[in-house]
């Protein structure tokens, strides 16, 4: 994901050179279909094939097809370029590092950070990172490397870094750099991001002058993931409710637009916290909408008691991710929180057996979805939807349906009088 700052707005460090974009991301030999239907058999994903860097895995990696180029990244030598670097792929972490190089983190999923050095990131799925590399070592060609984490294989590309005024058949040395050790690492790296409180974002005064931690708690939602059987079917829930649409795909938010909603879903079906194992309450599977108040000021608590990391993104909207610990969520862990400069995004991870805190203001009227960025664990039905209405119909919250929309209507809205337009 590229966000670029408007024209007025200063960034907090100096025009690069130039401005590269990495995507990487673990990859699959079979396309879309044959992995669908895998999953709909109530088999898993299983072992990527391999992982690319910008669509090439890297002559380095024994995987890598015969004569395959390498992505290759240019730079000037002692010139400083940015490299936005995110995670594209349908289920592991990569860590991302570039031999014989610190990387300067300036962004993460939009917001500006406190600007530290590091020698390698972890990046989960979906996640999106900027940093800045200086141009300041031996003139040469150096590789850089995305690797899995948390995982019993190890996968692996390259891409080159070459200097320009290097030598053109020199080969990078094919010591590559380690992956990082264990999730703790990658836990206590995420402690060290930092707001910055100071810089500007979307508007010019400072992202700082948002005082998160003063805003009082409305509402507390407590989200747990679990694998079940359905059926004989493996399926995702979270707090015992597995996700779907409705039968006769009726878009959420059209059916509320038109008044159907209550033909089409039942809001709140999710309890706010899971019930205990104890309920032996089975799995169901349903559309989830969360009704939730418009501005209202919610605590969100991702629960994962797996052995796997999760991975979550909201749309529509940024959030603050304040807390994270093992074990179960209780009140008294929000003693703990970062009121005071935790990054503003909209994805975050939840480490195995531990739980994520985040606190979002729904100031953005809409249906929004929020869902595991892990391919498997939302089309299995980890996912859910947040209704934000205003009852004022105004258009300073929330646009009428587009005209174009209105004329490639589908499910049982077709053939509906249109209802009035926001003033």
């Amino acid at each position: 994901m590229r966000i670029n700052s408007r024209m007025y707005i200063p960034v907090p460090f100096p025009p690069p050179e130039d401005d590269y974009t990495v995507l990487i991301g673990d990859w699959y030999r079979v396309g879309f279909g044959k992995l669908e239907k895998r999953l709909n058999k109530g088999r898993s994903l299983g072992r990527p094939a391999g992982v690319l860097i910008n669509g090439k895995p890297g002559k380095h990696n024994p995987k890598a097809s015969a004569g395959l180029e390498e992505t290759e990244f240019v730079m000037k030598p002692e010139m400083t370029y940015r490299f936005r670097i995110c995670n594209v792929g349908v289920k592991n972490t990569l860590n991302f590092r570039i031999q014989g190089h610190t990387m300067n983190l300036v962004e993460i999923d939009g917001s500006h950070v406190v600007e530290n050095d590091y020698e390698s990131l972890d990046v989960h799925v979906g996640q999106c990172y900027s940093v800045l590399v200086k141009g300041d070592k031996k003139p040469g060609n150096y590789y850089m490397v995305a690797s899995t984490r948390f995982t019993k294989y190890y996968l692996y590309a390259t891409a080159i870094l070459k200097y320009t005024n290097a030598d053109k058949k020199a080969l990078p040395s094919p010591t590559l750099p380690p992956t990082p050790k264990g999730w703790l690492w990658s836990r206590n790296q995420w402690d060290s991001f930092r707001w910055n409180l100071t810089a500007s974002a979307a508007r010019p005064n400072p992202q700082g002058s948002y005082h998160y931690g003063t805003i009082n708690i409305t509402r507390t939602i407590v989200l747990r993931n679990t694998v079940e059987k359905v059926n004989g079917k493996t399926r995702t829930a979270l707090n015992g409710k597995s996700f779907t649409f409705p039968n006769d795909s009726t878009p959420l938010k059209l059916s509320e637009y038109y008044g159907i909603a209550d033909k089409e879903f039942k809001y709140n079906a999710i309890p706010d916290k899971p019930l205990p194992k104890s309920a032996k309450i089975p799995v169901t599977i349903e559309p989830i909408v969360v009704n939730v108040t418009f501005r209202d000021f919610v605590e969100i608590i991702l629960e994962n008691p797996e052995k796997s990391l999760q991975s979550y993104h909201l749309n529509g909207y940024s959030f603050f991710p304040v807390g994270m610990g093992c074990g179960k969520w209780s009140p008294e862990k929000r003693k703990g929180y970062n009121n005071l400069d935790a990054v503003s995004r909209h994805t975050i991870q939840v480490y195995q057996g531990s739980w994520t805190a985040i606190l979002v203001t729904f100031d953005n009227c809409g249906m929004w979805n929020m869902r595991s960025d892990i391919l498997e664990r939302s089309y299995l039905g980890q996912e859910l939807y947040f209704s934000v209405l205003s009852d004022a119909r105004s258009l300073r919250d929330e646009y009428s349906l587009p005209e174009r929309v209105e004329k490639n209507l589908c499910g049982k809205v077709v053939g509906l009088p249109t209802p009035p337009p926001y003033t």
